[in-house]
C-alpha cells in the first residue's frame, strides 16, 4: 500500500486523495523507516512538498540502494531542472508537482505497475488482524483504553490501524478524539453483499496521528439497522487494507458485539478493581470460553489499578483464573488527556500509563516490550508482570 511522508496535516489529506485506496501517511522520514520495518512489502514512497528537500534526496538514495523494488516520488512546490536532475541522481522515478494531482496519481500507478512486473500481481497482499476491546460493563474506562491502544498499535504511523467504534447506541470514540466525522457506520447499512475496501475507506475519519477511525451512528435508533452480516464484512474488508483493525464495543453481547467477536483475532477484556466489574467479567470469561472466542487469546487490562482499593491483580487472577496481561495505575493525567482530545499515549509517552498500554501493544504485535518507565510506579502493574509473561505466544496469522 503506498506510504506519504508529509509533515503538513492538509497537504496530507489532498495528496491521499490523488493516490488508491488504503494509502497511508506519516509525518516524518523517521515514521517512514518504522513504516517499511514492519512492511517489506511496500512498492512506493512519496515524499511530499514540505520535506527538507536534502532529506527526501537522502531517503531516495538510501532507498534505491536497500529497497530496489520500492519507487520514490517526490513532490515539490515547483520544479526546475536543477530539483529534477538531483532527484533523478538520487534514484528518484519521478518528480511532479504538488499542484498537479493528476501528475501525483499517474506516477504512483506507474510504481505498481512496475512493482507487480518485478514481484508479481500478488507482491502486496497482506492480511490484518482484528482486536476487540470488550468489557460487560460500562464505566470502566474502555472506550480511552482501546483509542490509546489503537495509538499505540500505529506506532506513529509504523503500522496501518483503524479503530471500529461499535457502541452503536452511544459511542464515544469520535468524541474522545476530537473528531467531527462527515460519516458512520451508517452509510455502509445495506451494503453487506458489495462492500469494498475503497467503499470502506471512503466512510473513516483520519486522526492526525496517521489514525483512520470508523465512527458510530449519530443516533441510537440507527444501531437495530447494522446487521451482524455488515459487521462481519466491514471487519474482512478493514483486513485487507489495515495491520490492525481494533474493535471498541458496547458493554453487551448483542448480535453485533458477538459477531465482532467471532472475527477476532486478539480479545481485550477491560476491568477495574471493584466486585461487580470482576463478577461480570467472570460471567462475560465463561461466556466466550463456551462460545470457543479467541482461546488462547485473551488479554485481561486492569484499569484505574490501585491496591489500595483493597483487591490485589493476584486476586484478580485467582477469581478470574486469568493471569493479568497489564494494569493501568489511576491518574489523573489520563483524564485530563482525554478531555484535550490527545490520549495520554501521545500527550506523554513516558507516562505510567502509557507505558503499560505501549506493553500490551507489544504484547499483541509480537514484538520487544520497551523497558518500564519509572514514572509514576505501581505496585499493580509490578504485579501484572507475571501475567504478561503469560502471554507472549501469538496466534499465527490466517492465511
Amino acid at each position: 500500500m503506498p506510504v506519504l511522508v508529509e509533515p503538513d496535516h492538509p497537504t496530507v489529506t489532498s495528496l491521499l486523495k490523488a493516490m488508491p485506496p488504503g494509502a497511508h501517511g506519516v509525518s516524518s522520514i523517521d515514521r517512514l523507516r518504522a513504516w517499511l520495518d514492519q512492511h517489506p512489502d511496500e512498492y512506493v514512497v512519496v515524499l511530499g512538498p514540505d520535506l527538507d528537500l536534502d532529506d527526501a534526496l537522502t531517503i531516495a538514495e538510501d532507498l534505491r540502494a536497500t529497497k530496489p523494488t520500492v519507487s520514490v516520488v517526490l513532490v515539490v512546490a515547483a520544479l526546475d531542472t536543477q530539483v529534477l536532475t538531483r532527484a533523478m541522481k538520487a534514484g528518484a522515478r519521478d518528480v511532479v508537482q504538488a499542484d498537479d494531482i493528476e501528475a501525483v496519481a499517474a506516477a504512483v500507478r506507474q510504481a505498481h505497475q512496475l512493482f507487480v512486473a518485478l514481484r508479481g500481481p500478488t507482491g502486496a497482499k497482506s492480511v490484518g488482524r482484528v482486536v476487540t476491546v470488550f468489557s460487560p460493563k460500562g464505566g470502566v474506562g474502555k472506550t480511552t483504553m482501546a483509542v490509546n491502544l489503537s495509538l499505540a498499535l500505529s506506532a506513529g504511523g509504523a503500522r496501518k490501524v483503524c479503530l471500529v467504534d461499535l457502541d452503536l447506541a452511544f459511542g464515544d470514540v469520535a468524541i474522545t478524539m476530537q473528531l467531527f466525522p462527515t460519516h458512520s457506520i451508517e452509510q455502509a447499512i445495506g451494503s453487506e453483499e458489495t462492500l469494498d475496501l475503497p467503499m470502506v475507506e471512503a466512510l473513516l475519519t483520519r486522526h492526525q496521528d496517521s489514525m483512520m477511525v470508523l465512527a458510530a451512528p449519530p443516533h441510537p435508533d440507527i444501531r437495530e439497522r447494522v446487521t451482524p452480516a455488515l459487521v462481519s464484512r466491514l471487519l474482512r474488508t478493514l483486513k485487507e487494507g489495515y495491520d490492525y483493525v481494533v474493535v471498541d464495543t458496547a458493554p453487551a453481547f448483542d448480535d453485533q458485539v458477538l459477531t465482532a467477536l467471532d472475527e477476532t483475532d486478539e480479545c481485550v477484556l477491560v476491568a477495574t478493581l471493584d466486585v461487580p466489574t470482576l463478577k461480570n467479567v467472570k460471567v462475560a470469561l465463561e461466556t466466550l470460553e463456551m462460545l470457543n472466542i479467541a482461546s488462547g487469546h485473551r488479554h485481561l487490562l486492569l484499569n484505574r489499578a490501585d491496591d489500595a482499593v483493597g483487591i490485589s491483580s493476584d486476586k484478580v487472577e485467582a477469581i478470574l483464573g486469568m493471569s493479568v496481561s497489564t494494569a493501568v495505575a489511576s491518574s489523573i493525567d489520563i483524564a485530563a488527556a482525554t478531555n484535550a482530545g490527545n490520549p495520554i499515549v501521545i500527550d506523554q509517552p513516558q507516562h505510567g500509563a502509557s507505558s503499560a498500554i505501549i506493553r500490551l501493544a507489544a504484547l499483541l504485535t509480537g514484538d520487544a516490550a520497551p523497558t518500564p518507565t519509572t514514572d509514576e510506579p505501581s505496585r499493580s502493574e509490578e504485579s501484572a508482570d507475571k501475567g504478561r509473561r503469560m502471554f507472549r505466544r501469538k496466534k499465527e496469522t490466517p492465511s
